[in-house]
């Protein structure tokens, strides 16, 4: 009995001494932990810096530029003619052996069909775009952005630079204006406008990301690749399309983007607007680009170069080789020379020389800053052809692509030798509709529709927006004479 109330005596101690602590504490705050409530914003907080320069902050509005230009960028619509197949009597071919049978059959396979985009440069209706876009093609419709249609008309095409000049019979048309490639910035705003997809007029934004890029996409021999390069989101049907600044200037021609599925994948590249500007003014003045030489062959300075050669300066443009009558080597230029500036823009590779030198004509007179032996000089150069001569040329060739060939005037000798009095010949026939109605490379056309035919200017008017039916006459060089009518 006495050890039990022993241990009620100590419980009732302890239970007493617990409720005195808690008596004691029982009015003290207490700080309490609980969820955050991501419902409610959280409060705002105040950071201090110092010794950094700040920069006040600027709203980017693309509205004005892509009013300015949206109505500027035309759909082009192209139509190729079917490929052609062709065999022989297979009954034949089995009693007298292949390709002895002199009967022949022919189908042709159904028209193909095309799109991409064209730029307005002129309120009566130049319109540019990508040579690739039209090539072929036996008819190309332009589809302004109010929806009107015309039938266009190809001025000329330059397969060095990718570009053709179309033209389309309208006035009073809204117009853009060039900018300055050479002022462009890498890092500034481009907006890129077309028609991807056959979605009409279509504006996306990017910025520049380089510039004189080198994709190696053109096969033409005197091909000049100094692309733009933006991570404006371009697709096929932007071909040919503006790429313009913030204040709605053209500073390129949209022309291809680096991909591996065929669709935009960041990297996209224009033609810069000042190579454009002098292939349209060529093409519009002379039918042909009138193309400047300096007469040497290069290659970009690089370490290993610089290496080799016990150069100090990794920059500029090597030259590895001087022709014997071309500008440079008149000029006093020699091979190890280095070319830094064209006039007074610097240049460090390549794509950048061709550039700056393909804005130039035969005969043009341009400084060249170059290093020799470390010592930077400068030289005047009078800039030449391919064929080293300084005057400028006419192109006597015209292409009507519509029709798929390409015609000259006949010289006088050429026609003394015919006994003509006039006459165009045509010098190359692909798919359309002079070859679908049984012409052949070599005839000479005399008259279109009872006309005289003395030009290739008169034969592309005769022949320009013609509707319903239309008869050539004319005469092959072995003397035949031939007649051909068909339906536009």
């Amino acid at each position: 009995m006495k050890r039990f109330i022993g241990l009620f005596t100590v419980a009732a101690l302890a239970s007493l001494m617990t409720i005195t602590v808690y008596k004691i504490y029982e009015d003290q705050p207490v700080p309490i932990i609980s969820s955050v409530n991501f419902n409610e914003p959280a409060p705002p907080v105040s950071y201090q810096f110092t010794n950094l320069k700040s920069t006040p902050e600027r709203t980017i509005d693309f509205t004005s530029a892509a009013e300015r230009t949206v109505n500027t960028v035309v759909h082009v619509k192209t139509v190729f003619a079917g490929e052609t197949y062709r065999h022989f009597d297979p009954f034949y071919e089995f009693l007298w052996g292949k390709g002895k049978s002199k009967k022949q059959y022919e189908y042709r396979g159904p028209e193909r069909h095309g799109s991409g985009s064209g730029v307005i440069l002129s309120q009566d209706g130049y319109i540019v775009t990508n040579n690739h876009v039209i090539k072929g093609a036996k008819e190309v419709e332009i589809t302004l952005n109010d929806r009107r249609t015309y039938r266009a008309t190809v001025i000329g095409t330059d397969p060095s630079t990718d570009l053709s000049l179309l033209k389309i019979e309208a006035n009073d048309l809204p117009y853009i204006a060039y900018g300055n490639s050479d002022l462009v910035k890498i890092g500034e705003w481009a907006l890129a406008v077309g028609n991807p997809y056959n979605l009409t007029s279509t504006v996306t934004a990017g910025i520049v990301s380089a510039k004189g890029r080198n994709i190696d996409i053109l096969r033409d021999k005197f091909k000049i690749e100094s692309f733009i390069q933006t991570d404006a989101a371009v697709n096929p049907g932007n071909s040919g399309g503006a790429l313009v600044n913030t204040r709605g200037e053209l500073i390129g021609i949209n022309s291809a983007i680096a991909s591996p599925t065929g669709s935009y994948s960041g990297y996209s590249f224009a033609i810069p607007v000042n190579i454009v500007a002098k292939v349209v003014n060529d093409l519009k003045e002379f039918g042909k680009v009138q193309r400047a030489f300096i007469g040497i062959s290069i290659r970009n300075v690089d370490a290993k170069l610089a290496e080799e050669k016990g150069l100090k300066d990794i920059s500029g443009i090597y030259i590895s080789g001087i022709s014997h009558n071309g500008a440079a080597r008149a000029a006093g230029m020699k091979e190890g020379d280095i070319i830094i500036k064209v006039e007074s823009k610097g240049v460090n590779n390549v794509p950048e020389l061709q550039e700056q030198i393909g804005s130039f004509r035969p005969g043009d007179k341009v400084n060249i800053t170059f290093r020799r032996n470390g010592e930077v000089k400068t030289a005047k150069l009078v800039l030449k052809n391919q064929f080293g001569r300084t005057e400028l040329s006419v192109n006597n060739t015209t292409e009507a692509s519509s029709y798929g060939a390409k015609f000259k005037t006949l010289s006088a000798a050429h026609k003394a030798k015919l006994g003509l009095e006039n006459g165009v010949q045509i010098t190359e026939l692909e798919s359309g509709k002079l070859k679908n109605a049984g012409i052949r490379k070599g005839f000479i056309v005399i008259k279109i529709d009872k006309k005289k035919i003395t030009s290739t200017a008169d034969l592309v008017t005769a022949l320009k927006n013609k509707k319903g039916g239309i008869l050539l006459e004319g005469v092959y060089p072995n003397g035949a004479k031939a007649y051909y009518g068909f339906g536009i």
